[in-house]
């Protein structure tokens, strides 16, 4: 019988962790590539606790008497949203990085404790810290050798086994062999025998494929090893693996099977081999330094060039967000006729924008879960809606939509907060409204120097909503892939945390991001305006050194409703009016009768 509580699923994994002699065991949401976005298999954390965040970690320990017996950490994203589908008698809410499990369990795991964690699911330092921790009381980290949680999920999804895809290279701009090159080159400036390439996105980046295997991120189950002779071994699931993809890869890259990637990795003895500790798991450090390998910690080599676009990719991105902005704004315009009606749900509006991406042409998936907030459920800033959770598009109120769509030319990421009429909006909504948008604004037009991070230009997006007294708990933008991950590094636009990962990144020009601050009043309304932008020179006379702004790619009308145009400076107007010229020029020809026309309203300027 399937246990269809999450109360008898924590009890069943207590005794499972009993009898195998574990005072706890820690879950995260991850796979064995450390990746955003796992497949169905690896949904282990969501099954156990209802949580349907991207990002998060449970703690167990086995003794239920302990007060708290098992925690969920989250960060400031998901506070509302844990507290909506984690039952709070079963899990203590531990908010990151003010806390971490490695702290909880220094603090709370009985005297000698002896804790358990799957090491193809946790980062080699996550290991290295907890351990530590658990030590200073006397217990310790111990890796399982199957995951608990597998003996008891009675109908865990098996992984993937769709084909994976050939990624041309009219598409990506530079073939599969030059990349192994550079990559090859890298190894040699830095004396190195091999690297091991284990994010998902890598890969797919590296040798120019493309699968279905992890929902909203067009990748391939696979590991991969490439060798400074410019040669790779691609470890896949051998029912994943077409004629096409053979001819594709050529005799330079040898297909094995996914299982023998430890026997892959054991075969590197003796070798100097390059291993990432932010994106390659514990077991991988495990294996190679018990092989008698020599362990060198590197960034992997393929991230910083899949950051910068290059020019194929650049303008793949532009056609793609023409036809993504056609589709919004169709949406927008339906849902400005429908939504005053009370009769759209979060879910029908949901459905109904990614009809309208399926009919502008070749939507592969979408990028993400479509954000789908409406009222009290925009103030949670990741909001995923259900059939349960699903609230009726009220009118005169607040609606926030955040989505996403994956082309072959193209990841698109938008977010827009509009207001459902047919009455106006209250002061304390427009002042929000524009303060984000002021935001919004002055980092579409910041202009920097070489070398500046996005930590450095993070306040400019959050300034105007400081002077009100008020702030917002996520980052104001993130890489973006090219037909690959939504959410994409090492570049980031945030507040600096303690090296927290791209904080220390430069930009450079090919890089694509997003800006979409934000406000959010629990239990009332959320806001937030996000386009996709590109890092590109910026010429400018006398200047002393180079110098670099920021194209937007995203060309949707921005809610005129919501703007308090007394707190606009005479520089934003005139951004606000270029840039809806702008979406009139790149949209406009894809509309036509009453949708052309709500569309040319939206646009006339301020």
């Amino acid at each position: 019988m399937l246990m269809n509580t999450h109360e008898a699923r924590l009890d069943a994994l207590r005794k499972e962790l009993k009898s195998r002699g574990l005072d706890g065991f820690v879950i995260p949401i991850s796979d064995e590539h450390m990746s955003e976005y796992v497949g169905a298999y690896a949904q282990r954390l969501a099954w156990l606790t209802g949580f349907g965040g991207s990002a998060g970690t449970v703690v167990v320990l086995t003794d239920p008497t302990l007060e708290p017996s098992a925690a969920i950490f989250v960060d400031g994203r998901y506070t509302i949203q844990v507290r909506d589908q984690v039952d709070g008698r079963l899990y203590a809410y531990e908010g990151t990085p003010q806390s971490s499990p490695a702290k909880w369990l220094e603090a709370r795991a009985p005297e000698g404790a002896v804790i358990g964690y799957d090491a193809w699911l946790h980062g080699a330092k996550w290991a290295d810290t907890t351990g530590k921790a658990l030590a200073a009381k006397g217990g310790k980290l111990v890796a399982v050798d199957s995951n608990p949680i597998d003996a008891i999920w009675e109908d865990q999804p098996a992984p993937s086994p769709a084909p994976a895809l050939v990624h041309p290279s009219e598409l990506a701009g530079e073939t599969s062999e030059a990349k192994r090159a550079m990559v090859s080159e890298w190894l040699a400036g830095k004396s190195l025998d091999a690297t091991v390439i284990t994010a998902l996105d890598s890969i797919a980046w590296l040798l120019n494929i493309r699968g279905t295997d992890v929902e909203r991120t067009p990748v391939a189950l696979s590991y991969v090893i490439a060798k400074a002779d410019g040669t790779a071994d691609l470890f896949i699931a051998e029912e994943k693996v077409t004629p096409e993809l053979r001819q594709h890869l050529g005799n330079a890259v040898t297909i094995q099977p996914r299982d023998a990637f430890v026997p892959g990795l054991e075969a590197l003895a003796g070798k100097r081999v390059a291993v990432d500790p932010d994106h390659a798991v514990s077991a991988i450090f495990d294996v190679l330094k018990q092989a008698g390998a020599t362990v060198v910690e590197e960034h992997d080599p393929t991230v910083l060039p899949k950051a910068v676009k290059n020019p194929v990719e650049q303008q793949g991105h532009r056609d793609a967000q023409a036809r993504d902005g056609g589709a919004v704004s169709r949406f927008l315009h339906w849902l400005s006729v429908e939504g005053p009606k009370g009769e759209v749900t979060e879910v029908s509006a949901a459905d109904r924008l990614e009809m309208f991406r399926k009919a502008c042409g070749d939507l592969r998936d979408l990028s993400f879960d479509t954000i789908s907030g409406a009222g009290p459920n925009a103030a949670i800033c990741h909001y995923r809606v259900t059939d349960e959770t699903s609230l009726t598009l009220q009118p005169n109120s607040v609606y926030l939509v955040d989505s996403g769509g994956q082309y072959p030319d193209g990841t698109t990421d938008i977010t827009r907060t509009v207001w459902i009429g047919p009455g106006e909006p209250g002061a304390e909504v427009k002042d929000r409204f524009t303060r984000v948008l002021k935001g919004h604004i002055a980092l579409a037009m910041a202009v920097f120097p070489k070398g500046t991070t996005g930590s450095q230009l993070d306040v400019l997006a959050r300034y105007a909503l400081w002077q009100a007294g008020v702030d917002y708990a996520h980052g104001t933008g993130h890489g973006v892939g090219s037909f690959l991950s939504v959410h994409e590094g090492p570049q980031r636009i945030a507040k600096s945390a303690g090296g927290q990962a791209g904080s220390d990144q430069a930009l450079i020009p090919g890089m694509f991001l997003s800006n979409e601050p934000g406000y959010y009043k629990a239990g009332e309304f959320g806001i937030r305006i996000e386009n996709l932008i590109l890092v590109e020179p910026r010429t400018i006379a006398g200047a002393e050194g180079e110098y670099y702004g920021f194209e937007t790619l995203t060309h949707v009308p921005i809610e005129r409703r919501l703007v308090d145009c007394s707190l606009l400076t005479r520089f934003e107007v005139e951004w606000w009016n270029t840039y809806h010229a702008r979406v009139l020029e790149v949209v406009g020809p894809q509309l036509e009768g009453e949708g052309k026309a709500w569309l040319e309203a939206q646009c006339t300027p301020l």
